[in-house]
């Protein structure tokens, strides 16, 4: 969410008059993430966020867009895309393509303790359900095909024991992907990114939090609903120095989404193999940001090497095995 695209005011004025959403009160851009250019917006009528899409193209925006008011018409809180005057979803700004949704409320909790990790199991599940019936199809456009492409373009910038262990753990994934069992696992619209800091909790009162919501749904996908929980644990269940899953984190997340869902029977039994796929999509794309970075006005490349100590991790140690129905 760095800003790439610089809007004046006079172009946020000329905007704005294709919604009905009031006059502009405040608008500045968000810092954090690398993707996008995000603003928030504040009008007469409400708070808002402005997004400019920098990769994703008008054919694939409405996948993303359709699918977020698909999960808010389902009781899921996810930001809700405003309709323009003439009914559509975005339109062009700047060049490329752009859309305003509703602001959630709350603040992202950076260091998550079981309960928070109960709300987020619990409404993961939900949002998987309610993608049942959605009827667009788009897969994750970062999954193994993405992966393969662009490993090559970042082994120069690897040791030989990282450029081992990157081609290593993705042959081992696409024999996974290939296999039987891989394709029997249940799938449908995922969030694929669903870190804390895509997450809000609001604090109604002194000793209350409740979750605000989930956002950020622009790396969305249809996937094996395991990875999407997978990607999840390995960001809201760890101690952050060593990678190594913390316990009781993983239990109450887990705990919590099987409530709603339960694991299937292979799913359990390839529980690890999919933490393994959660941390190398990361481990890639990062460092595909952090060694050919785009040009940004606030950009904060993450640092790659925290994805390759969690892959590390999962590779050496085997989790705690889980339980399908």
């Amino acid at each position: 969410m760095a800003v790439f695209t610089a809007v004046t005011d006079s172009q946020l004025t000329d905007w704005l008059q294709q919604y009905e959403l009031g006059e502009a009160v405040d608008f500045r851009g968000i810092a954090s993430g690398i993707e996008n250019s995000n603003f928030f917006l504040t009008t007469t009528r409400g708070a808002y966020v402005l997004t400019i899409f920098e990769n994703l193209t008008a054919t694939q925006l409405p996948f993303y867009l359709d699918l977020m008011r698909h999960l808010a018409s389902h009781a899921v809180p996810v930001p809700d895309p405003m309709p323009r005057r003439d009914g559509t979803l975005f339109g062009t700004l700047n060049g490329k393509p752009a859309a305003i949704v509703t602001k959630l409320e709350g603040a992202p909790e950076l260091a998550p303790g079981p309960l928070h990790c109960i709300e987020v199991g619990q409404m993961l599940a939900r949002l998987h359900l309610a993608g049942r019936d959605f009827p667009t199809h788009q897969p994750n456009l970062r999954s193994l095909a993405w992966w393969q492409e662009n490993v090559p373009a970042v082994l120069s910038h690897l040791s030989d024991a990282q450029r081992t262990l990157i081609a290593s753990e993705l042959a081992y994934q696409a024999a996974f992907f290939a296999s039987d069992a891989y394709r029997s696992l249940p799938e449908g619209p995922c969030h694929c990114d669903l870190f804390r800091d895509n997450v809000l909790f609001a604090h109604p009162t002194a000793n209350e939090t409740r979750l605000g919501g989930f956002f950020d749904f622009y790396f969305a996908g249809n996937d094996k609903w395991l990875f999407d929980v997978a990607v999840c644990v390995n960001d809201w269940c760890i101690d952050w120095p060593s990678g190594a899953l913390d316990i009781a984190r993983v239990d109450a997340l887990l705990r919590a989404y099987q409530t709603v869902r339960p694991f299937t029977p292979a799913e359990a039994h390839h529980w690890n193999d999919m933490l393994r796929a959660g941390a190398l999509r990361f481990w890639v794309s990062r460092l595909y940001d952090f060694y050919r970075p785009r040009e940004a006005e606030m950009l904060k490349p993450h640092d790659p090497g925290h994805f390759e100590r969690i892959l590390r991790e999962r590779i050496n140690v085997a989790p705690p095995s889980v339980h399908g129905n």
